[in-house]
């Protein structure tokens, strides 16, 4: 495997694929002067995010040397790191692209992972690609190209994509988003604290967290299927809260019949809720402002109670003339309305009650002049602004705050419109990509530094229902929860911490100093490498929710494929801890679903061509995916 980055993400997918999948691997990088510190992934890896500086080429395990397999009996993960500003041809060549299985890309530039696709793909029309890009419809433009030159290389058509003729079905290409990878994950988590939500194309699954159950309440319904129990130790003296290193008092994924039943009453669960096809969960959408209607964004609500004060005046009005002259009420409407504009008679001759009420009635229409300029004149700015950032209106509350604007802020902010999830942006400066984006979806944005003083205030904080801070400081994330807090001990923070033991020690502190407000701390890389790292392996993960600080993952498998799977009854399939079948895809469209037969007997028997779709663990589909015949285990 041959991994080429300049960012965390590059090294956490290396020590992914390493340490989880026990592959060789290339891990090319820019030179120490330039590349982004490598994440610390727990202390058992702080070590070999360490041994990443080194010299160039160094070799890092038993498995030494450039393309040599590991001799017999040894471990077959090996990791070399090579140095380099760009991932030239020369560079791919050095690295063993030629000989490789996949080769991932993982740049922040879209155009440098392009590049480097289209030399890799004519270098090995075999290789499996896996591309990093931002913009996704040129990622699809470019997945179609490469599978298609791949198929052309072993005389196939372009009609047969990645799947030509003389074994090309490896030489697939896929193109992922970490930013769309983490999103839901980051809103879930704003939004919903506890809920964790998987989407794809066509399936959209919802877990949710429950809590332990105090003395004489029950536990709830169960749910379609237990995914985890949640930690037991709530303050890990080995500081490793909730990760894979907590032991026995940490979070326990998928687990059986025995061990849900042995915590019933002492561990909270994550339980897989509801299994749907709509276009977004049922999320809350809290108070305040949700879709602005178009009069209430023309106007301000001052103003609009004024002109509802002056329609209630003329109508009493209206009324009283009806009364004290008994005509008609709509010729009393009408009469009052020509007094109010001044273009009626005056009441000469009439009764007193006539006159006094077209006196009132003249005093209203002098009211009504500055309502309706300031009515015009407020239309008028509102219509010139609309290209500019909208201000967070006065009344606003229930929202979410958003700091950061940028690649992974763009992509939350989408998603949590698509929800209807009413949205304060708060980003430095106007140049930021987010900023258009919310122009467009008609979001308030306070443009301003959010370490300095009122920033926060005029984004509505104190009202808000959460803040998610995802900016690529992690001093400015924490310095803005902080701060948070300190005008809300109560509110809901979302965390985007790029290193695993600073993000621990954070959620440990605020947990123990807000012991009753939610606190979440979420790495992005963190997040998005088992998804790169199961395209790396040949397969698309359809996604994944964070449980504590580990990572639970969905994905769709042939059972044939799979030696534990394929011949066995459900029941017989499930491994605890490692891989669980949840569904079978019969392949029939309709009815509203996707085929997919949910809550399976444990008794049904899988058969080769049957499909399934399963949650495992990352050591368990490293398992399930290994290409060496490493055993599973499973029996």
């Amino acid at each position: 495997m041959v991994v080429c980055g300049d960012d965390g993400l590059a090294h956490r997918l290396a020590a992914e694929l390493r340490g989880v999948y026990e592959e060789q691997v290339t891990l090319v990088v820019p030179p120490a002067d330039r590349a982004v510190r490598p994440p610390v992934v727990g202390r058992a890896r702080a070590v070999s995010a360490a041994l990443l500086d080194r010299v160039v080429s160094a070799a890092v395990s038993r498995a030494a040397g450039t393309g040599t397999a590991p001799a017999a009996g040894e471990p077959a993960g090996g990791e070399r790191t090579l140095e380099a500003v760009e991932p030239t041809e020369a560079v791919l060549a050095e690295a063993g692209v030629e000989r490789a299985a996949a080769l991932a890309l993982v740049y922040d530039d879209d155009e440098t992972n392009i590049r480097a696709a289209l030399t890799a793909r004519r270098l090995n029309p075999r290789l499996r690609l896996v591309l990093r890009l931002y913009n996704r419809r040129l990622g699809q433009h470019i997945e179609e190209l490469l599978d298609q030159a791949a198929a052309l290389a072993y005389g196939g058509t372009p009609a047969d994509g990645a799947g030509g003729r003389d074994g090309s079905a490896d030489a697939s290409t896929t193109v992922l988003s970490d930013a769309d990878t983490a999103a839901p994950a980051l809103a879930a988590a704003a939004v919903a604290g506890t809920t964790k939500v998987v989407q794809t194309d066509r399936l959209m699954l919802r877990a949710v967290e429950r809590l332990a159950p105090g003395p004489g309440e029950s536990t709830g319904p169960g749910g379609l299927a237990t995914l985890a129990l949640l930690s037991a130790n709530g303050n890990d003296p080995a500081f490793a809260d909730g990760s894979e290193s907590s032991g026995d008092q940490g979070p326990l994924l998928l687990p059986d019949t025995a061990a849900v039943r042995a915590a019933d009453g002492r561990r909270g669960s994550v339980v897989l809720e509801q299994v749907s096809y709509a276009a977004g969960p049922a999320l809350p959408a809290g108070r305040g402002v949700g879709v602005v209607a178009p009069f209430a964004s023309l106007f301000s609500r001052r103003l609009r109670w004024s002109l509802a004060g002056l329609v209630g005046c003329v109508l009493a009005l209206a009324v009283a003339l009806w009364v004290v002259t008994g005509i008609h009420p709509l010729g009393a409407l009408y009469l009052t309305l020509l007094d109010l504009f001044a273009i009626n008679d005056p009441a000469v001759g009439k009764s007193t009650e006539r006159q006094v009420l077209q006196l009132l009635t003249g005093l209203m229409g002098l009211l009504l002049l500055p309502v309706l300029l300031a009515a015009v004149l407020e239309a008028l700015g509102t219509l010139s602004g609309a290209g500019a950032v909208r201000r967070p209106p006065r009344g606003l509350g229930g929202h979410v705050v958003l700091l950061g604007l940028g690649k992974i802020g763009t992509r939350v902010l989408t998603r949590l419109r698509e929800l209807n999830i009413p949205v304060v942006c708060v980003e430095a400066g106007p140049e930021a990509r987010g900023v258009a984006v919310a122009r467009r979806l008609r979001v308030p944005v306070v443009l301003g530094d959010v370490t300095q003083e009122g920033v926060l205030e005029a984004a509505k904080i104190r009202r808000a229902h959460a803040l998610l801070a995802v900016t690529s400081s992690d001093t400015t994330n924490l310095e803005a929860a902080l701060y948070a807090r300190t005008l809300r001990p109560d509110l809901r923070v979302v965390l985007r911490l790029y290193d695993d033991d600073f993000a621990t020690a954070v959620y440990r502190t605020l947990r123990a100093a807000h012991p009753h407000a939610l606190t979440r701390s979420r790495s992005v890389s963190h997040l998005s490498a088992p998804s790169f790292a199961g395209a790396m392996m040949g397969r698309q993960i359809l996604g994944a929710i964070p449980v504590e600080r580990r990572v639970l993952l969905f994905a769709a498998l042939v059972a044939g494929d799979h030696a534990p799977l394929a011949g066995r009854t459900v029941g017989e399939a499930f491994r605890a801890g490692y891989w669980r079948v949840l569904a079978l895809d019969t392949g029939e469209e309709g009815r509203g679903g996707s085929g997919l037969v949910w809550e399976l007997p444990d008794t049904y028997v899988l058969r080769d061509e049957d499909r399934v779709v399963l949650a495992a663990t990352r050591r368990g589909l490293a398992e399930l995916l290994g290409r060496r015949g490493r055993g599973t285990g499973a029996g």
